[in-house]
């Protein structure tokens, strides 16, 4: 099987937004699922715990959540924290964190709903 050379300007590559690495050419395919837009609209103000986007989402599955929204074209982060737990332990916490590729894509998709309403 013969390797493929990597274009020289990435956004010249023939490859889907999904698999290109230019951080603008992230497209978000939207949702009408209630928990997650209301977590979209949360992780829009700022970061959120994993605990907060379980209770946000009013479900108990937030890293699956955050599956289906990157199977969706969002690129949500989770970033380990350190800190301390309640038995004074030394851990790493979840931080889910939109990019701005991922602001930009969602802004998006929200201008082009606005759009379709007022049509």
């Amino acid at each position: 099987m013969k390797k493929r050379q990597l274009p020289i300007f990435p956004e010249l590559s023939l490859c889907s937004a999904k698999n290109s690495s230019v951080e603008g050419a992230r497209k978000f395919a939207g949702t009408t699922n209630l928990r997650q837009l209301r977590v979209i609209h949360a992780l829009l103000i700022r970061p959120r715990k994993r605990e907060e986007i379980d209770t946000i989402a009013g479900a108990s599955n937030g890293p699956d959540l955050m599956t289906r929204l990157r199977g969706r074209g969002l690129n949500v982060k989770c970033e380990m924290i350190p800190g301390i737990d309640r038995d004074g332990r030394r851990i790493k916490f979840g931080v889910y964190v939109l990019d701005r590729a991922d602001r930009r894509a969602i802004n998006a998709w929200l201008r082009q709903i606005d759009a379709g309403a007022k049509s």
